[in-house]
C-alpha cells in the first residue's frame, strides 16, 4: 500500500522576504524621488533630509512603494501568525499577546501603504498613528516572541542576544527622538534628527526580521506536507 511520506517546506524565507520587501521599497523610492526632484539628494540616515514618508510620497516612487509594502505586510501579517504555530503553545497569554499585537502591527503597515500621497487630515492621522502602531505595537511583539523563545529553547543564546541587541537600539533611537523633541528648539533641525531616527529605526527593524528569518532556518521551522510515496 502507498505511504505517505511527509515533506517540510522551510519557512525562514518569508520573514527574510517581509524584510528585503520593506528595504528595497524604502531605498528604491528615496532613489526615485531624488531623482524626480520630490526630496534633496543626501544620506537620510544621518543627515535627515527626507522622512521615508516624504521620500515615498511622489510620482513613481509613491506608486511602487505602495506596490512593494502592501504584499509586504501581508507577509509580516502571515510571519506572526506562524511565529504563534512556531512557538507552539498558542493558549499561552504571552504568545496570544504577541500574536495580536503582530498582526495589528501588520495591518497598521498596509493602511499606512495604502492611504500613502493622499491629502487631508485623514492621511495626517493615519500617517502618524499607522507608523506608530507598526513600530511600536511590532516592538512589543518583538519581546515577547524572544521572550517564548528563550522559554522554549528555540533560539540560540547568540541568536536572541543579537535580537536584544537590535531591540535595545530601537529603543534608545525612540527615546532619543522624544528628547530631541523636547530640546531642540530650531524646527528644521529636529526634523532633521527625527528623520535620521526614523531611518535609523527601520534598519534596526529589517535587521530584526532577518535574526529571526536565520533563527527558522536553524530551528529547520518548515509547513510539513504529506504526498505519496513508495512502501517502504
Amino acid at each position: 500500500m502507498p505511504m505517505r511520506e511527509p515533506h517540510t517546506t522551510p519557512l525562514w524565507p518569508l520573514p527574510l522576504t517581509a524584510a528585503l520587501l520593506l528595504l528595497v521599497a524604502t531605498h528604491l523610492a528615496l532613489w526615485l524621488s531624488i531623482q524626480a526632484g520630490h526630496v534633496p539628494a543626501c544620506v537620510p540616515y544621518w543627515e535627515g533630509c527626507t522622512s521615508i514618508s516624504r521620500a515615498a510620497r511622489h510620482g513613481l516612487g509613491n506608486h511602487l512603494f505602495r506596490l512593494l509594502v502592501i504584499p509586504c505586510a501581508l507577509l509580516h501579517g502571515a510571519t506572526w501568525w506562524l511565529a504563534g504555530h512556531w512557538l507552539r503553545e498558542r493558549e499561552n497569554a504571552a504568545t496570544r499577546w504577541m500574536l495580536a499585537l503582530g498582526l495589528f502591527s501588520a495591518s497598521a503597515l498596509a493602511i499606512y501603504a495604502t492611504f500613502l500621497g493622499t491629502e487631508g487630515e485623514v492621511y495626517g492621522f493615519l500617517r502618524r498613528y499607522g507608523v506608530t502602531v507598526y513600530f511600536g505595537f511590532g516592538f512589543l511583539a518583538q519581546l515577547l516572541l524572544m521572550r517564548r523563545a528563550r522559554v522554549l529553547r528555540r533560539l540560540s543564546p547568540a541568536l536572541l542576544a543579537g535580537m536584544a541587541a537590535l531591540c535595545a537600539g530601537m529603543l534608545g533611537l525612540g527615546v532619543g527622538n522624544v528628547i530631541s523633541g523636547g530640546l531642540v528648539a530650531d524646527d528644521v533641525t529636529r526634523d532633521r534628527i527625527e528623520n535620521a531616527l526614523e531611518w535609523q529605526l527601520g534598519l534596526l527593524l529589517v535587521g530584526w526580521y532577518l535574526l529571526l528569518a536565520r533563527g527558522w532556518w536553524r530551528d529547520r521551522f518548515g509547513l510539513r506536507l504529506y504526498r505519496e510515496g513508495e512502501p517502504r
